[in-house]
């Protein structure tokens, strides 16, 4: 391992880690190809057993569904290792800082809750029903929440102002899904479980002022990191007719888990990942043709 000094534009430097030397070998793309390939497979395989299970001569069903709803992350006791909202929360001590016997040392934790970060989402998927109780569907969504903060024990000495930033996250799932319904069928209630995989699409931000580890010296910046995260989940709701057996109501709950990558200190950021899991409560309207 080898360890690694940032360094702001002025050259001035900031924050270390530690780098595995091991993971320098790939670039950032081909280490990533994996992962993608296996999200790929696994999405293949729900289609095959999907119809592979309909019986022969089911009657094959289409739909489109549209709606919204809301998602809550997960809270700060179970998200992933490495992950820069926990670090961003928690802080570490500034190097920096004045020592004053009796005061605790201040830190770069930032003012903030992590359920700030739930948000409304909009989403639509078409659906392709096999016989009474299986149904694959692919769609898309887009969410996209701006939490304000500011450091926790920093105040600018030449105002006595606040220092200001913001963390702003954008997803754009692309999700494959199978749902099996128990019983019921078109035009009457139908309660179902159901599990998928897909590909998130994230934007990750942090801009506003900032302080330097060492010196305390205020400056703004701006640092953003994007890529696809590959993801699992786990779905269960009820679906509801509307006069007949073509349009209908979803009342749907989803469990999602997927962690993107930030870049670490290299991008700006003070840890590798971002977890972006957690719930969604989401309501559709069906057209059924």
């Amino acid at each position: 391992m080898r360890r690694i000094i940032r360094r702001r534009a002025d050259g001035r430097a900031l924050a270390p880690f530690v780098l595995d030397w091991r993971m320098t070998k790939l670039p950032e793309s081909q280490r990533r190809r994996p992962v993608l390939s296996r999200i790929r497979g696994a999405a293949f395989v729900l289609a095959v057993l999907t119809m592979a299970a309909a019986p022969a001569g089911a009657q094959v069903v289409q739909s489109l569904q549209f709606g919204g709803g809301y998602f809550w992350p997960k809270g700060l006791d179970s998200r992933a290792a490495g992950d820069v909202l926990q670090r961003d929360f928690e802080g570490r001590v500034l190097r920096g800082a004045p020592v004053v016997p009796g005061e605790p040392t201040p830190t770069d934790a930032l003012v903030f809750r992590i359920g700030e970060f739930g948000s409304g989402h909009l989403f639509g998927e078409w659906n392709l029903g096999l016989g009474r109780h299986l149904e694959f569907g692919v769609g898309a969504g887009f969410s996209r929440q701006t939490v304000p903060t500011t450091y926790r024990d920093v105040i600018d000495k030449n105002t006595g102002k606040e220092i200001e930033q913001n963390l702003r996250l954008q997803m754009i799932p692309i999700t494959a899904v199978v749902r099996f319904f128990p019983f019921g069928g078109p035009g009457q209630v139908q309660p179902y479980v159901g599990a998928g995989v897909g590909v998130v699409r994230y934007r990750y931000s942090e801009f506003g002022n900032f302080v330097d580890t060492d010196t305390l010296e205020i400056f703004p910046d701006h640092f953003t990191a994007t890529g696809n995260a590959p993801a699992g989940l786990f779905l269960g709701g009820i679906r509801l007719p509307i006069g007949g057996d073509v349009y209908s109501l979803s009342f749907e709950g989803r469990f999602v888990h997927t962690v993107g990558d930030t870049g670490g200190i290299d991008n700006g950021f003070l840890d590798d990942k971002i977890d972006m899991s957690g719930g969604l409560l989401n309501v559709s309207f069906h057209v059924h043709f």
